[in-house]
Parts: C-alpha cells; sequence; structure tokens
C-alpha cells in the first residue's frame, strides 16, 4: 500500500509525499516522515499506520490536536478515541482555530504494479541507440525536434515541444504524455511523479491537447521510476494485467522512458497505443530513448527558470511587502512621522530637504530618545533612494567581535562558528541607506575600515581576500559629543571629519516643548487604536503638568509614558493629573506656586517658565551661567527667554 500525503492548507500547501512503510510519521522535527515547520504543529504530532488493507491515523497526544475530516464527518481524535481508520481522500486537520495544517490523503493499492513489462536497461540499449542516431532520417527528425525545443523557455512550451517530438519519432503513438516528480530540487529520497501534460494525436498526424482529461496508466510510469529503465508493453492488457489504469486508460500497447538529471529520474515520457496491440516496438523505444537524453536538460532547464522566476517574483512581493511596512512603521511618505511644529524641529526638517538628494554623509547628534533613527529614517524615505533598503544597525547593541561580520559579512570558515558564507548589511543596503546608531562604540580598528568604506565604497568580508564596492548613504548618529571622543584619542580625527561632513542637531524635548502637546496627542491616538479602546483625550491640566516636566529621557520616555495612560484609562475617559507617573505629578506643585492666571496653554504655560526662570535665578544667585546649567540651556539660549519675559 502505497500512502499518498498532499498538504493542502498551510505553509507548504501543494506539496505532495509518496510514502510506503508500515508506520508514517507526522511532526515538526525533521525525522518525521512528513515534517511540517508550523508552531502549531507539535514535534510528534500524529502517525499512519499501514497493516494489510487497514490503514489507521492515531495522534500522539499532540499539544494542538489531530481532527480526521470524511465528507460531512469530522472525527476529533482524543486520549479516549486516539485513533481512527483512514479511507483514500480522507482529510487530516493538525491544530485547532486558525493556526491548522491540513493534509489530504489518498492510498494506492500497488497489486497493480507486481507484473512484470519488458525492460530495456540504458546501457543495453547504447549500441542500437548510437546505430539509430546515425539515421539521417533520424538524426533530421531529432534537429527538428531538437531546434523547436531549445526555442522555448517556458515548462509549459517545453513540455508540448517534447510531447510534439515523441509523436514526430513515433508514428505509432497516439498520445503522448510527461510525468514529472513533484521534486525539481532533487533533495527528496522518494518523489511523488504526477503527470502533467497529454498531447493527443490528429488524423492529421499533428499533435493537440485533448478536449477532456485523459486517463493515465500508473503502473507504467512507476514501473520506469522503480527499474531506472525504460519500459515496453507491447500488449498493455496482457504485458500488466487488467489493471484500473491499463483498461481505464484504454491502453493497448505503450512505452515509458525516463526523463534524467544526471542520476536522478525527473521525469517520464510515456508514449502510448489506445487503438491496437503491437503497434509500437523495440525501435521506437530506442527513437525514445534518443529523444529523452536531449529532452532531459530542457525540461531541466526550464523547470529550474520556472523555479527561479517565482522564487524573483516571490522575494519582489515580499520586499515590496517588507520595505512598505517598514515604511509605516517609520512613517514613510514625503512627510516621514517627523512630528514638530516648534521652530526647533522646522528648523532641522529644512535642513533634511538639502541633504536628502545628495551623496554626503549626515551625522545626527542627540540626546537619547530624541528620535535620531526617525531622522534618519526621513533622509532615506525623503530621497531617490527610498525605492531601495533602508537598513539600521545599533553599533553598542552587538559585541565588539560580531560587529564587524555584521557590517561587513565574512566567508565560511572565517572564524569559529562561521559555518556558511553572510552578506553584510553594507552589502545588503547596496543602493538604500545605512543607518550607524551609537557609532561612538565602535571600536579604533573598525573605524579605519568604516572610513575605507565611506571614501572608496569598497567593503571586504571577514576572512575575504577581495574587495566588493557598494553604493550605500550612511548616516550615522551619536549621543554623545564626537570631538571631545578624539581629544581623548577615543575616536579617529579622520573619521570624525569624514561623518562631520553634514551634521544634524536634534534637539531634546525640554527645548520644543510646544511639540509635546502634539505629539503626546499623536501617541494617544496611536495606542487606543492598536489596543482597540476609544480615549476622550487629555485634560487641559495634564497637559499643563506635561509640558512643564523637563522629559529627561525625551520624546521615548514620552512616548511610554502615554502608552501606559492608555492602558490604564477606562473607555472613552480623559487623562487627568492622578493618572500621570508620580516624577510627572511633581510639577504640579510649580504650577501652583507659580500662580498661574487663567487663560491659554501658552499664556499659562508661559507664566509657569517665567516663574521657573527666576527661581532658578535666585537659587543660583543671580549667576546667569550657573543658572543656565542647571536649566540645560546655553547662556545665549538663557538670554533670549530672559528678553521674551522681559525680565
Amino acid at each position: 500500500m502505497t500512502v499518498v500525503v498532499e498538504i493542502t492548507q498551510g505553509l507548504a500547501a501543494g506539496r505532495k509525499l509518496e510514502l510506503r512503510g508500515d508506520f508514517i510519521s507526522i511532526g515538526r522535527r525533521p525525522t518525521n516522515d512528513v515534517a511540517i515547520e508550523e508552531a502549531h504543529v507539535s514535534g510528534e504530532h500524529a502517525r499512519i499506520a499501514v497493516s494489510g488493507e487497514r490503514v489507521t491515523l492515531t495522534d500522539l497526544r499532540s499539544t494542538n490536536g489531530t481532527t480526521l475530516l470524511r465528507r460531512d464527518i469530522r472525527v476529533r481524535l482524543s486520549p479516549e478515541q486516539p485513533e481512527a481508520d483512514l479511507e483514500s481522500g480522507d482529510f487530516i486537520e493538525l491544530g485547532t482555530g486558525d493556526a491548522v495544517t491540513t493534509l489530504r490523503v489518498t492510498l494506492v493499492d500497488e497489486s497493480e504494479e507486481s507484473h512484470v513489462l519488458a525492460l530495456t536497461r540504458l546501457e543495453a540499449a547504447l549500441p542500437a541507440v548510437a546505430g539509430r542516431e546515425l539515421d539521417p532520417a533520424v538524426l533530421a527528425k531529432l534537429y527538428a525536434a531538437q531546434k523547436r525545443i531549445g526555442a522555448e523557455n517556458a515548462l509549459d512550451r517545453v513540455l508540448e515541444a517534447v510531447a510534439d517530438a515523441a509523436l514526430e519519432l513515433v508514428r505509432a503513438a497516439t498520445h503522448v504524455t510527461i510525468v514529472l516528480s513533484d521534486d525539481d530540487t532533487g533533495k527528496e529520497q522518494h518523489p511523488t511523479f504526477v503527470p502533467v501534460l497529454t498531447r493527443v494525436r490528429l488524423p492529421d498526424g499533428a499533435g493537440t491537447t485533448p478536449t477532456a482529461p485523459i486517463p493515465v496508466a500508473r503502473s507504467v510510469y512507476r514501473k520506469v521510476v522503480k527499474e531506472r529503465a525504460a519500459v515496453l508493453a507491447a500488449d498493455a492488457p496482457k504485458d500488466v494485467g487488467e489493471s484500473d489504469s491499463i483498461m481505464g486508460a484504454s491502453i493497448r500497447s505503450t512505452i515509458g522512458v525516463p526523463l534524467w538529471r544526471g542520476d536522478e529520474i525527473l521525469g517520464v515520457l510515456q508514449a502510448d497505443n489506445r487503438n491496437a496491440p503491437g503497434m509500437l516496438t523495440q525501435s521506437d523505444v530506442e527513437l525514445l530513448l534518443l529523444l529523452a537524453s536531449n529532452a532531459s536538460l530542457a525540461v531541466s532547464s526550464a523547470r529550474l527558470i520556472k523555479r527561479l522566476t517565482v522564487a524573483e517574483e516571490q522575494l519582489k512581493k515580499e520586499n515590496v511587502f517588507l520595505k512598505g511596512r517598514e515604511e509605516k512603521r517609520r512613517g514613510g511618505g514625503k512627510d516621514v512621522n517627523i512630528i514638530g511644529r516648534s521652530e526647533a524641529m522646522q528648523a532641522v526638517i529644512r535642513q533634511l530637504d538639502k541633504v536628502v538628494d545628495t551623496r554626503v554623509t549626515v551625522l545626527v547628534e542627540g540626546e537619547t530618545g530624541t528620535g535620531k533613527e526617525l531622522i534618519a529614517a526621513g533622509v532615506h524615505y525623503r530621497s531617490r533612494r527610498r525605492d531601495k533598503l533602508f537598513v539600521a544597525q545599533n553599533c553598542a547593541a552587538i559585541a565588539e567581535s560580531l560587529l564587524e561580520s555584521e557590517l561587513f559579512g565574512h566567508k565560511k570558515g572565517a572564524f569559529t562558528g562561521a559555518i556558511d558564507e553572510k552578506k553584510g548589511l553594507f552589502e545588503i543596503a547596496d543602493g538604500g541607506t545605512l543607518f550607524l546608531d551609537e557609532i561612538n562604540s565602535t571600536s579604533l580598528s573598525l573605524q579605519s575600515k568604516l572610513l575605507r568604506a565611506l571614501q572608496e565604497g569598497e567593503i571586504r568580508p571577514v576572512g575575504g581576500t577581495n574587495a566588493k564596492h557598494v553604493d550605500v548613504r550612511i548616516v550615522a548618529a551619536t549621543n554623545r559629543n564626537l570631538e571631545e571622543l578624539v581629544a581623548k584619542g577615543l575616536f579617529r580625527e579622520d573619521l570624525y571629519y569624514r561623518l562631520q561632513v553634514f551634521p544634524i542637531r536634534l534637539p531634546p524635548l525640554r527645548e520644543r516643548r510646544d511639540d509635546i502637546p502634539i505629539l503626546a496627542t499623536y501617541f494617544l491616538g496611536r495606542y487606543a487604536e492598536e489596543m482597540g479602546k476609544p480615549v476622550g483625550g487629555f485634560s487641559q491640566q495634564a497637559l499643563e503638568l506635561m509640558m512643564s516636566y523637563e522629559w529627561p529621557g525625551n520624546v521615548r520616555e514620552l512616548q511610554n509614558e502615554v502608552q501606559r495612560l492608555v492602558i490604564q484609562l477606562d473607555p472613552g475617559s480623559f487623562v487627568i493629573p492622578d493618572l500621570l507617573s508620580p516624577h510627572i505629578k511633581k510639577a504640579l506643585g510649580v504650577v501652583a506656586k507659580a500662580s498661574v492666571p487663567k487663560g491659554t496653554l501658552r499664556e499659562m504655560m508661559d507664566s509657569v517658565e517665567k516663574y521657573l526662570l527666576l527661581e532658578t535665578l535666585r537659587e543660583h544667585g543671580q549667576n546667569k551661567t550657573a543658572a543656565a546649567k542647571a536649566l540645560g540651556i546655553t547662556r545665549e539660549g538663557l538670554h533670549k527667554k530672559l528678553r521674551q519675559h522681559g525680565i
């Protein structure tokens, strides 16, 4: 008994396995006969047992269960009923709910394969085949056939050309069928062979596609695969026996020859006469062997081209999807989500617009949490490189010993654990943008290699001897003063000047307080949508407190605070001061001390700011330098604010 398992639903949908043996294991582990790499499938999920004519399905105490489907009947296997009989055409569901993999089971009785047919081994046929190849008439037909086959690239057209060539060479054949392995990689030990095309002879001798399904004798092509030889049944019902497939197809005589890919059989070329016995002869076998030897390469190449085309299309779709998702996550588009109406942020955006379509390196400077990666994404998605990849790497988030391999790639065997060759991020981002966050964390030796990549556009994988040229736009970021690091000998001066071509300083949130309500409202709407929870918004007093707070963690801290608020809020309610974190509510006393008059938000914030300026100057004995340092602003910035408030 042969059990054919076809995956009809799941990540491997379309895969078909032809299995023999008393026990067939199903599960996630690679050692299973039917290995399914999906999380809801247990390591050893189920088993099919074959005992004579009885076939049973057993659930092996799987985590998500096994269900047998037969027409309108559903049998959920359980510890009380762990097994059920299988019939041909049954479906097996592995898992439950939305996480389900479905298998269709077909049971094939192999009794019809027990009959012995006339076999022709290729090595035994070589002298005769070589002699036929020298026949001018045969040579002319083979040349014409090969010319037609070689002119096609699409698999279906190649198969049609091969089948029509077989009809041309074997004039007694009424039907030609091509059977192909469902594994076109040659990696499976027991691939399933499936008829994929049949051509029938018209009265004028030409081949055409049949208007109705044509039955095919399974016993013939299975014999070819099993014996790895050509098969001739001059009187099929007598030689093969009156099997269902032979009688159902009305085959009187038949030939099957293998199509080879190296030592593996990739398919079978089968020619039938369905009118009279004794019409096909050993001479026809030799002709088909000649054709098969020439056609095998064309069929194999066409399958490879089809597989590569499908893979390329799949990669394109995945690339578009991933880039679209990443662009959406970062707020892609001309107005990449750089939120801010303050003059400080408008100045940053004006700088971006000047540099996006140049090739110069951009250095984004700013405190932790100010959104440096968002600015880097803005450089990419606003530029002509937006159709290529934007790749980000935090240089401080990976061990120094691995960072070089991550950036430049490595050759197989370059170091312990390098079991395969790996592309680096520079090569992956070729044509696009590479964002190097916290570049100040790199070692001096790696900095020299980064400098070469920036200056020459060349990279060399770890363990490699040849340099590769890449076209990558570099955007770097740092939360430390690189000039001070250069002075201390912790950062290469030449790399510093190479990065400093176009610096962009990203202001901390305390220097752009006007943007706090805008950012807070944006994050509130975003997390409310993610959590499916309608919210009312911020109360005026809550916003006042948030604008009074210094936000040492900058935008990231604000984002986390709003996310926490949405979790706490009841549906439809407003954010009130009591819900804010304790360190933010400390500003409540400051607001009260400032005797804030009622008015617009801007007027009240100006009163609070004036109070804070006066209090800080008083605490530092009117020393403006010390007061400016305590407030986290420059002395010039302090003078500007004092003039604004008439102090």
